[in-house]
C-alpha cells in the first residue's frame, strides 16, 4: 500500500498518481463518491462498478448513530455490509458534530452532543472515532479533528488548531484496522501562517495522507484556494493531498493545478434529488417548463446510461410526478458526470494539454 506520484504537469502543481489501498487501487486525481450511510444514494454498487467510481466514502458520526458498531461488527465491517468492494474512505465524524451548533460541547477529551435523529446523548473524541473507523475497516481513516467556522477570529483559530494537532497524535496512536491508512487533517481558516503551521505540525507527526479541511463551510472561493496555497508547499510530494468537500468542476480543476489528488462531495447526488444535471457548461434544472418537450439528452454527448436512453421531456415528467426512478437517473448522470470530468482530467495531465483542459474548463465557469 502506498502513494506513486506518476507525471507532473510542466506548467502547473497538477499531478497523476496511483493510490494503493487494501481494496483496491485508485488512480488519482480523484472524485469520492459519498455515501454517508453505506449507500450512495438510490445507486446500489453494481451502478458504481458501472459509472467509475473509485472510492465510496462512509461517514463515522452517522454510521455510529444507525445502524451502531455492533451491526456492523456483525457484518464483518462496512464493505461486506453493503456489499461494496472497492476502497472505502471514512470522515472522522468531526464535521458532522461541528455542524450541531448548539446541540454540541467541545472539550479536551472530544465532543460531547446530542444525535440530531432523537436527542440522545452522545460521545465523540479521537478514541471513539478512531474505534468506530477501525469496525468500518475503511481503507482510509480521518483522524478526528475541529472544523473551524468561517468567519472566525484569530485566537479561536490557534487554539483550535493546537487541539487539532493534539487529536491528530491521539488518533494516529489508536489500533487501526488491518491496512488500514490514515490521514491528517490540516485546519487553520483563512490564516496562512496558521495553516502552514498545522501542515508542518502533522508531518511531524507522520501520516500516509493530507487532507485540506475547513474548506467549503460558507468562505468566498478565493479563500478557499488560499486554504489551499498556505497548505500544499507544506506537505509531502509522496503523499496523496485531499480537499474535503469540493465538488464543483472548475473548483476541483483549480485545486488540482494546484497540486491537489482527492475530492469529495454530496452535490452530485444531491442536486439530483433536486432536479438539477451537472453538465460540463453548467447546471440544468431539468424541472423547468422549457423541457417539457424537449427530446435531446439531458447533456449532449454525454455517454451515461441516463443520457443514452432518455430524454430531458421525460425525465422532467418523472420529477413532477415523484416518481423515484426520475431522481435515479439524474444520480446516474451526475455521478458519471464527475467521474468522467476527472478521468478526463487525468488523460489531459498524461497527454501533457492540462493547461489547455484548464482554460476550458474555466470558459464553462458558471
Amino acid at each position: 500500500m502506498g502513494f506513486e506520484v506518476l507525471k507532473k504537469d510542466a506548467h502547473t502543481h497538477a499531478r497523476r498518481g496511483r493510490l494503493t489501498t487494501a481494496h483496491g487501487v485508485v488512480e488519482t486525481p480523484v472524485f469520492m463518491d459519498v455515501g454517508t450511510l453505506g449507500t450512495v444514494k438510490s445507486l446500489e454498487p453494481r451502478d458504481l462498478k458501472e459509472l467509475e467510481t473509485q472510492v465510496v466514502l462512509g461517514n463515522t458520526y452517522h454510521l455510529m448513530l444507525r445502524p451502531g458498531a455492533d451491526i456492523i461488527a456483525a457484518a464483518g465491517g462496512l464493505h461486506k455490509f453493503m456489499r461494496w468492494e472497492g476502497p472505502i474512505l471514512t470522515d472522522s465524524g468531526g464535521f458532522q458534530v461541528f455542524s450541531l451548533a448548539k446541540m454540541r460541547k467541545f472539550t479536551e477529551e472530544g465532543c460531547h452532543f446530542q444525535s440530531h435523529l432523537d436527542g440522545h446523548a452522545f460521545f465523540l473524541g479521537p478514541k471513539e472515532s478512531m474505534a468506530m473507523q477501525r469496525v468500518i475497516g475503511s481503507d482510509i481513516a480521518m483522524v478526528f479533528d475541529e472544523c473551524l467556522p468561517y468567519p472566525c477570529e484569530r485566537q479561536r483559530a490557534v487554539d483550535s488548531v493546537e487541539r487539532t494537532l493534539r487529536w491528530a497524535q491521539r488518533s494516529k496512536d489508536e489500533p487501526h484496522a488491518d491496512g488500514q491508512m490514515v490521514f491528517g487533517i490540516v485546519q487553520g481558516g483563512v490564516y496562512d501562517d496558521i495553516r502552514r503551521h498545522c501542515a508542518e505540525e502533522l508531518v511531524k507527526i507522520g501520516f500516509d495522507g493530507y487532507a485540506i479541511g475547513g474548506v467549503s463551510v460558507g468562505e468566498p472561493e478565493a479563500f478557499m484556494y488560499q486554504a489551499v496555497d498556505a497548505s500544499v508547499p507544506y506537505l509531502p510530494e509522496d503523499k496523496p493531498r485531499y480537499v474535503m468537500g469540493l465538488g464543483v468542476m472548475h473548483q476541483l480543476a483549480e485545486c488540482v493545478a494546484r497540486g491537489i489528488d482527492m475530492f469529495d462531495c454530496v452535490i452530485p447526488t444531491r442536486v439530483a434529488r433536486h432536479g438539477t444535471a451537472i453538465t460540463r457548461k453548467g447546471n440544468i434544472a431539468i424541472k423547468a417548463a422549457k423541457w417539457a418537450y424537449d427530446q435531446g439528452p439531458v447533456e449532449e454527448g454525454c455517454t451515461c446510461y441516463c443520457c443514452r436512453n432518455f430524454s430531458r421531456s421525460y425525465i422532467r415528467h418523472l420529477l413532477a410526478c415523484n416518481e423515484i426512478l426520475g431522481l435515479r437517473l439524474l444520480t446516474i448522470h451526475n455521478v458519471w458526470a464527475l467521474n468522467r470530468f476527472m478521468a478526463d482530467l487525468r488523460a489531459a495531465i498524461d497527454e501533457d494539454r492540462f493547461g489547455a483542459f484548464l482554460e476550458e474548463v474555466r470558459s464553462y465557469k458558471n
